[in-house]
Parts: C-alpha cells; sequence; structure tokens
C-alpha cells in the first residue's frame, strides 16, 4: 500500500497493472531528487508491496525547449549525481540522454511492457505535461502520476486564485491538515527493495545506450556535440543536491534572520538563492520548510488559528522565517495553483479582464523608448540599472528577486506593445534563467502585467497596472555592490 496521500496521486491512463511485470519503473521527469519526493516514495512503495525491484528513468531530451549548454549542464550534473548514488544500491538507475533528436523514442514504451506500473511526476507546467500526457497513451501498463511540487497538493484548491491575499486565506484554513503529510527524507532506505541485476534490462540498454563519461557529466566537449544552443553558457554553480543544501545551510546560517528586511536590497546578499533548484526539483520545498521550522524550533501547536489572509504571524515564527515562508508557499505555490488549472496560463489571454481593458486602451501612447528584443537580450537600453539586471540574467541565470520587478516592468513600458512585451520577458526568461519554465516565473512575469495585483491611479503606457521607476528603486535599495558587478 502506497505512504502517498491519495490526494496526490492521479491516473495517467487507463490501463492496468501489470503482475508478470519484473520491476517498477519510476519515469523521473520534474522531481530530479532521490529524497523527499512523493513520485519516488510511491513507486518504492508499489515495488516493495510487490516485491519487485525499481528502476528509475532519467531521460534527457536534446529537442526540448530552448535546450542550451547551460540548462542541460544544469541537468546533467545532477543526473550524474544520482547515478552515482545509486551505483552500489539495489535500485537501477537507466540515465539516457538523447544524442540527436528522437533517438528516445520507443524507450519508456519499451520499459513499460516488462513493468508491473509506472510512475511519473506531475508536474502542471511548460512542454512536461504535454510529454508526460504522451507517454501515457504510449504505455501499455497503468500510468500514475504523483504530485511533489509543494506543501499544498494541486488538486486541494476547487478554483483558480486571483491575488496572493485570497490564496493566503485558502491556505491559512487549509494547509495545517496537509503539513503532517511529509514525503520521506530517503524513501530508499532499508534493504527490503529487491535488487535489480545489471542484466535485468541487458536488451533494452544495448538499444538506448545510458550515457557515461563526459556525456553523463555534462562536460564542454560533449555538449559542443549535441544541437544544442551554444550561445548560452552554464551557469557558475552546480544543479546537484549537495550544491542545492549548501546553499540551503548558508541561506539557513546567514540569511533567514535578515530575510524580511534584507531580500530586497541586492547588496545585502539575503536572499536564498534556491530557485534553480526548486525549479528543476533538485530541492524539495518540504525539505526547505522542514530546516526553517527546525531552525525555528517551530511545533504546528504555534500556527494562529486566524484565516484572515495576513502575511505575518500566522506560522508563529521570527520576522525572517515568516517572510520568506510567504514566498516559498504563497506566492510559488499560488503560481501552481494557476498552472494546474488553466492551459493558458503563459498566454496574454490568461491576464485578468481589468487589466488586458487598461493596457489595450493605452496601446498607442506614446513610449519614451522602444527596444527590440535583441536590445533587451544585450543589455542595451539607456537605463544602467536595467542593463546590470539584464546582465545578471545572462551571466548568472538568475535576476534577484526585486530586481525582476523592475525589469519587467521596464520592459512593458519600452515595448511596441503589452503583447509585445509579454513576448520579450517569456523568451528572456524561458532561455536564460535557470529558474525559467516555471510556475513561480510566470507569475512573476505576468505580474508586471496585473496578474494578482489590482488597479492603480491610471498613467500613460501602464493604464492602471502597477508602475516602477528605476529612480525610485535606486532610492529604495542598496545597489553599490551590485551596479560594481554587473553594471
Amino acid at each position: 500500500m502506497s505512504t502517498v496521500p491519495e490526494i496526490r496521486i492521479r491516473r495517467g491512463n487507463e490501463r492496468d497493472l501489470n503482475p508478470q511485470g519484473a520491476f517498477v519503473l519510476y519515469w523521473m521527469t520534474a522531481f530530479r531528487r532521490l529524497g523527499w519526493n512523493f513520485a519516488l516514495q510511491h513507486a518504492a512503495d508499489v515495488a516493495r508491496e510487490r516485491g519487485k525491484p525499481l528502476v528509475i528513468l532519467e531521460a534527457l531530451r536534446v529537442d526540448y525547449p530552448y535546450a542550451s549548454h547551460r540548462l542541460h549542464r544544469f541537468l546533467l550534473q545532477g543526473m550524474e549525481e544520482r547515478h552515482r548514488e545509486l551505483a552500489e544500491g539495489p535500485v537501477l538507475h537507466v540515465p539516457f540522454v538523447e544524442r540527436e533528436p528522437g533517438s528516445g523514442k520507443g524507450l519508456l514504451p519499451a520499459l513499460g511492457k516488462r513493468a508491473v506500473l509506472v510512475v511519473a511526476d506531475d508536474f502542471p507546467s511548460f512542454f512536461l505535461p504535454e510529454m508526460v500526457a504522451a507517454g501515457g497513451r504510449a504505455l501499455a501498463v497503468r500510468l500514475d502520476l504523483v504530485d511533489s511540487n509543494g506543501l499544498l497538493p494541486l488538486r486541494s484548491p476547487d478554483q483558480v486564485y486571483r491575488t496572493a491575499y485570497s490564496f493566503r486565506r485558502f491556505l491559512q484554513g487549509t494547509l495545517p491538515d496537509h503539513l503532517p503529510e511529509q514525503p520521506a527524507p530517503d524513501p530508499l532506505r532499508g534493504g527490503d527493495l529487491p535488487e535489480a541485476g545489471e542484466g535485468l534490462l541487458a536488451d533494452v540498454r544495448k538499444r538506448w545506450r545510458p550515457a557515461s563519461g563526459a556525456l553523463l557529466a555534462g562536460s564542454g566537449e560533449a555538449l559542443d556535440e549535441l544541437p544544442l544552443d551554444s550561445s548560452v553558457p552554464p551557469v557558475p554553480y552546480p544543479g546537484t543536491t549537495v550544491s542545492a543544501r549548501e546553499r540551503l545551510t548558508a541561506f539557513l546560517e546567514d540569511g533567514l534572520s535578515r530575510y524580511a528586511q534584507g531580500s530586497r536590497h541586492p547588496d545585502e546578499e539575503a536572499t536564498s538563492g534556491l530557485s534553480p533548484y526548486l525549479h528543476f526539483g533538485t530541492l524539495s520545498s518540504h525539505q526547505i520548510f522542514q530546516e526553517v521550522a527546525g531552525r525555528e524550533g517551530w511545533t504546528p501547536n504555534r500556527v494562529s488559528g486566524n484565516v484572515d489572509g495576513a502575511r505575518e504571524g500566522w506560522w508563529g515564527m521570527g520576522e525572517g522565517a515568516e517572510a520568506f515562508l510567504d514566498q516559498l508557499v504563497t506566492w510559488r505555490e499560488l503560481g501552481f495553483n494557476m498552472s494546474s488549472r488553466r492551459d493558458d496560463h503563459t498566454d496574454y489571454e490568461s491576464l485578468p479582464e481589468w487589466a488586458r481593458e487598461t493596457l489595450e486602451k493605452h496601446e498607442t501612447d506614446d513610449r519614451p523608448y522602444l527596444y527590440t528584443l535583441e536590445d533587451f537580450r544585450d543589455a542595451e537600453t539607456h537605463d544602467p540599472l536595467w542593463n546590470a539586471a539584464q546582465r545578471q540574467l545572462l551571466e548568472e541565470g538568475v535576476i534577484h528577486n526585486y530586481l525582476r520587478m523592475l525589469w519587467g516592468k521596464k520592459i512593458l513600458e519600452w515595448s511596441p506593445s503589452p503583447r509585445d512585451a509579454l513576448d520579450v520577458m517569456m523568451e528572456l526568461n524561458d532561455r536564460y534563467a535557470v529558474d525559467g519554465r516555471d510556475p513561480n516565473s510566470y507569475s512573476g512575469i505576468f505580474w508586471c502585467l496585473g496578474r494578482y495585483d489590482r488597479g492603480w491611479p491610471e498613467r500613460p503606457v501602464f493604464g492602471k497596472i502597477r508602475s516602477m521607476t528605476s529612480a525610485s528603486t535606486r532610492r529604495k535599495i542598496k545597489l553599490s555592490n551590485y551596479m560594481d558587478r554587473f553594471g
């Protein structure tokens, strides 16, 4: 019997289990980690119950949207780490990396024919929902999709929430019931999983040769041989679980207590820096929450019990922890709420009606500056602060949280139309941001156009959309060191 809450499991097709199958297959696509992972936990539970080995397929296409040296290297570093960790245990890890488009076609169905059950990650955005749905149709065996995205199950809300305030109220009334349902830190621990011998899939692995050596390590030479965008270079930090945990530890020790006041100031370096690892599933929000709670000496009886939508005081933690959890839980999972319930969450038409009306009313207003996609990409605007934020994106694959808002607002102001602005933001975010292509980053982009916000006093270009200026930003936040680095 699965130890995963039923609300987190849904069927990916209408096939039946295969009692004659030789193993349970976990198709790892979004939650790329070996702990704090409900999907892996479910697969391991079924494997134990059936007395079958567990096989993990971790495949990497070469033609996914925005495939580049940056994204491939980050993914491969984590894949190699998992392969090493699993090498001495009972679980068989199959790391397959396409060398040319389509070379992995047929691998999943071939494995599925021999499986009792296939388990996959239930991630609600980018190309993954379509890919997993296609996999379900191609399989001759049952596919279970498991949600390990956040503290709140995706299927818990029955509506799309339009503001952080209304979603926060829902969380305050609902989340306490789900907090005890934590994924296992190490679902593979113990000697009760049957051994998956090397010969288990010898013929399949001969037909679809697993990645190894330089390719699995994501070396520069290996990446050069793949049809990837080489103009987007790797970032200066690895995509491993070890790196993610080190960054989390550093934040807890030095940044958490300063987060409430310091996170808006780039020079304070009080942000967590965890968004790339959250996006690629290298780190779980459940683990982050437990680490924060442990640091705070928190217990569930400290929750206030109020259901008033207040940003502070509900958890019963310190000021820094409360502010950080509002970002990690409220704002992050607000984006997952939208993306899991609206297939058009990345379309202009998904904006609130009031936002579209005011943007279109002011679409013909004179713009003080107009820039092309290439101007924006190359950080060649008249504004040194905007250019610095874009250079950080190009070099590090992220933009400081506060400056990302300014970055998007100015693209709106300097584009011929709101639709053009959205196209530019989506292109730059999805191509260059390591934490892009994610419900959370889409929340940030669409917030710049009015999603999750309210109307403000009307002004040219923006209409009733909230505006920001570089001059006021410079007055509000500490930027000297940041400008020395990226200006």
